[in-house]
């Protein structure tokens, strides 16, 4: 079988995937940009007239707090992209069903009809579009594949992108 990364539609779902990784990159930069300049402007209108431009304080914290967050959130995705593409290099998919009861208990079955297996999954992300997407896949065929660590990555035909899950952790 050839590997999972061979398939145009695979390749082309870990490069929108990373184009969405890059977006929320290049937001936070810019989110970082703007609250400068806007700090700097509302400064210079306050000394030249002498009063405070309403807002524009609150504005430029938020900025501040919100540019961070999204580089993170952006960085963390290029980084599971990257783990995503390696592991597609060197597995190939397993074509199975995905089941879906909420974003937080999926069951990937796999392994055909005379030896199903099935695996229970949790989605890695917390957008709300995007568990929306996944619950809208209940009883649809994927194709999904072990990245390690208990993580996955399923896609199905139409999808466009890839999405994580991961194993749930054990209780102790």
């Amino acid at each position: 079988m050839q590997p999972a990364a061979d398939d145009p539609a695979t390749a082309a779902a870990l490069t929108a995937y990373r184009g969405g990784a890059l977006r929320w990159v290049a937001g936070g930069a810019v989110a970082a940009v703007v609250a400068v300049l806007v700090g700097v402007a509302a400064a210079g209108v306050a000394e030249d007239t002498g009063r405070r431009v309403p807002v524009l304080g609150l504005a430029v914290v938020a900025l501040l707090l919100i540019a961070p967050t999204a580089v993170a959130i952006g960085i963390g995705s290029l980084l599971r992209a990257r783990r995503w593409a390696e592991a597609l290099t060197r597995t190939h998919w397993r074509p199975g069903v995905l089941r879906a009861a909420g974003p937080a208990v999926l069951s990937f079955e796999y392994g055909g009809p005379d030896a199903a297996e099935a695996v229970r999954l949790e989605l890695e992300t917390t957008t709300l579009w995007r568990a929306r997407m996944v619950q809208g896949l209940d009883g649809a065929a994927i194709r999904a594949l072990p990245v390690g660590g208990g993580e996955w990555v399923f896609t199905a035909d139409g999808l466009g992108t890839l999405v994580g899950a991961r194993e749930p952790r054990r209780r102790r």
